[in-house]
């Protein structure tokens, strides 16, 4: 009988640097014929992940015409980068990827994100606005932020309605600053104090919808987007007194929800998105699905659009990676352990191949595929990692060749190239994202 690493061996693709033109035509199998493409991180500070993922969707932008770059970040956030991308309109300071200022700032505030951004503004430059591709926001931590932007947009296109919802969003002015602290109130009261406010804030923009986009159909779109936003932040924070996996649930789906109007939004919508492989690889097929109730983006991209979905994976084995030790602590490129022995990781390391493809779609490597289906354990590192505690904080159970469609491997990796090591405070449940830090 072969053994595993060896059958992997012969059906891997070496991929070339990650630089070269031909890295991203090696994925041209993946986009030709799918609406959504999702490029999943075995950690939120590797570089090689984060150009893998930039090089894989120039190529889908440019010879498939991907049109949207749907990110796991705030909308608000987002929104400056896609006004720069897709408008060329910068703030005052000139850096669009000032936006995104509180914790982890290093997940987008890098080099890596900053050379994509660059290349996503000159690549639309010359295009008619109709053809530019946007980058777009699918989370939901920006509360304060996503009040603000609805707000504004009121302020200009229908002042009355402004002064209605200010009045409702000022429910939640207690907590904004500390929006997890609404939550523990809410859990202590017995009701939720603010849901039928934010309710009847979207409700109200949305009877409106047909005017304000006549009066400004971009700044209404944005103001939805928040709006919504705001309703399932409301939501969430409350949620995360009452399980993870009901939390988690509420922020993937709100996220796909995201991700599911972009694509109704824009003629022509195809879209690549950005997100942790704990969001991106198919739910059911990890511990998350298989013992925790968890769903994800990519499960529900699955059953939503079917045979029109890829999903792509990143790992490796060693190296070093951008994190924080404790949620809001400092960045520190820090040693990453080599996968343990019982791992999809440690199979990998064993091929002797310093990078390559691997192709587990069915009809492809079936053998291959066949050899990887005993579950094993998976490694997830986030914005938090925990070295001394590798086996219960980073590893999680899978059966990989149902979990994604293909697998991209680097046996060492190297840090993303940070702005800055300091975070800011926010002041978020650590229970949310433990022990991953996703």
């Amino acid at each position: 009988m072969v053994a595993i690493p060896a059958l992997i061996k012969s059906a891997a693709e070496e991929l070339p640097p990650i630089e070269n033109s031909s890295f991203g035509a090696k994925f041209d199998r993946f986009g030709r014929n799918a609406r959504v493409v999702l490029i999943g991180d075995a950690s939120h500070g590797t570089s090689e992940f984060y150009r893998a993922r930039a090089a894989i969707t120039k190529r889908l932008i440019e010879k498939y015409g991907f049109n949207i770059v749907a990110v796991e970040a705030d909308w608000p956030d987002a929104r400056v980068v896609d006004k720069y991308v897709r408008q060329g309109v910068v703030d005052k300071d000139g850096d669009p990827l000032n936006a995104f200022n509180r914790f982890p700032k290093w997940m987008w505030r890098n080099q890596e994100v900053k050379d994509f951004i660059q290349w996503l503004q000159q690549h639309n430059l010359h295009l008619p606005a109709e053809e530019r591709a946007g980058f777009y926001g699918l989370d939901l931590y920006s509360l304060k932020s996503s009040i603000r932007a609805v707000l504004s947009f009121l302020d200009r296109a229908d002042p009355e309605a402004a002064k209605a919802a200010r009045q409702r969003y000022g429910c939640l002015t207690p907590w904004l600053e500390d929006p997890d602290r609404y939550g523990l109130a809410a859990l202590k009261r017995g009701q939720a104090p603010c849901e039928d406010s934010v309710v009847r804030a979207l409700v109200d923009l949305l009877s409106k919808r047909l005017e304000y986009a006549r009066l400004d159909s971009e700044g209404f779109i944005d103001a939805e987007m928040n709006a919504r936003l705001v309703r399932d932040a409301e939501e969430y924070y409350r949620a995360m007194y009452h399980g993870s996996d009901f939390s988690w649930n509420l922020r993937d789906t709100h996220m796909f929800e995201t991700l599911e109007r972009l694509l109704e939004l824009k003629s022509g919508a195809k879209a690549v998105v950005w997100a942790h492989n704990s969001h991106v690889g198919d739910a059911q097929h990890t511990g998350m699905g298989m013992h925790r109730n968890e769903i994800n983006i990519g499960q529900m991209c699955r059953e939503r659009y079917c045979d029109d979905v890829a999903i792509i994976c990143c790992g490796t084995h060693t190296g070093t990676v951008a994190a924080a030790h404790e949620w809001d602590g400092q960045m520190e490129v820090m040693k990453v352990q080599p996968s343990l022995s019982n791992s999809y990781e440690r199979i990998m390391y064993r091929t002797g191949l310093a990078s390559f493809l691997l192709d587990l779609r069915e009809g492809q490597h079936d053998e291959v595929r066949e050899a990887l289906m005993e579950a094993r354990i998976e490694r997830f590192i986030g914005v938090i990692y925990r070295p001394l505690t590798e086996r219960w904080s980073h590893y999680s159970e899978a059966v990989l060749p149902k979990q994604m469609d293909a697998y991209v491997w680097f046996r060492e990796t190297h840090a993303v190239a940070a702005f800055e090591t300091q975070q800011p405070h926010y002041p978020i449940a650590t229970d949310e994202t433990y022990p991953f830090g996703l």
